[in-house]
């Protein structure tokens, strides 16, 4: 199993171009998977290309949620592989904003991506290649989401806060256990690893992607350490929404099993 960071927030040469999104290609025996598209087309395409990944066949996309973070770069990606399987959750249409009304969610309407993906969205945990899986539904959340303060959907045509019921991370089987990739992890870091807990007990090898500790407070911070360290102290590469102020405190409590993640970065399992 081998991922490659292909959009992040900060980038480690000038070959790749850095941006507010996420997105990851991971290589699985059972075939490769886009995990996100980042905000941009554009930075999407350049980074493949530089990375010398466009031409490889997809055997699917899955979207960790709705934001444009991580949804912008789609009709670049469905361009590059028509007709490809797209994974995410059955909430992923929901209409996302910010509080002041600017919208903040899929610039793909259902229609279209219905016309140029084939759709597998359900809240029920979905394997997309052998090894490679949807975490589904993370629920119950007891824990602090990793919300923005700015983030809302519209109920009975006001703005509330987004619950981020289409959030999703994917569980990877690698040798020695699963890792957890996650594309912002807006349920919660600590939520997240109780739906992981709730469906295998397998050792946790790693944690990946972002997790938007960016707002936790201490007290949470020092939760998500203790509860790290039941999981057997896994290697954390973080990145996108992490916050580097979670990602110091962390490095501080696990030293080198928390490596930076830019663009460019390969992680072989």
């Amino acid at each position: 199993m081998r991922l490659t960071c292909v959009v992040d927030n900060s980038v480690p040469h000038g070959e790749l171009w850095g941006e507010h999104g996420l997105s990851f290609l991971i290589e699985a025996d059972g075939g490769r998977v886009l995990w996100d598209t980042g905000q941009s087309g554009v930075v999407w395409r350049h980074n493949m290309e530089a990375l010398r990944l466009i031409d490889l066949p997809l055997a699917a996309v899955a979207i960790s949620h709705a934001h444009m973070d991580h949804t912008g770069g789609l009709d670049q990606v469905l361009i590059a592989h028509p007709n490809v399987p797209l994974y995410g959750h059955a909430d992923l249409f929901r209409p996302r904003y910010r509080l002041d009304g600017a919208s903040i969610g899929m610039a793909l309407s259902p229609t279209d991506l219905s016309c140029r993906a084939t759709l597998h969205l359900s809240a029920a945990p979905q394997e997309i290649v052998p090894g490679v899986r949807t975490i589904g539904d993370i629920q119950p959340r007891p824990h602090p989401l990793g919300a923005g303060a700015k983030h809302a959907i519209r109920l009975s045509g006001q703005y509330a806060p987004d619950p981020y019921n289409d959030d999703q991370a994917l569980v990877l089987d690698v040798p020695g256990g699963v890792v957890l990739l996650c594309g912002c992890c807006h349920a919660g870091l600590r939520n997240t690893l109780g739906a992981l807990r709730r469906q295998t007990d397998a050792p946790l090898v790693a944690v990946v992607g972002g997790t938007h500790l960016g707002g936790a407070d201490a007290a949470e911070l020092q939760a998500i350490t203790a509860t790290l360290e039941k999981e057997g102290a896994p290697a954390l590469y973080l990145n996108h929404c992490s916050g580097l102020r979670a990602t110091r405190v962390l490095a501080q409590a696990f030293g080198e099993r928390v490596a930076p993640c830019p663009a460019g970065t390969v992680i072989t399992f």
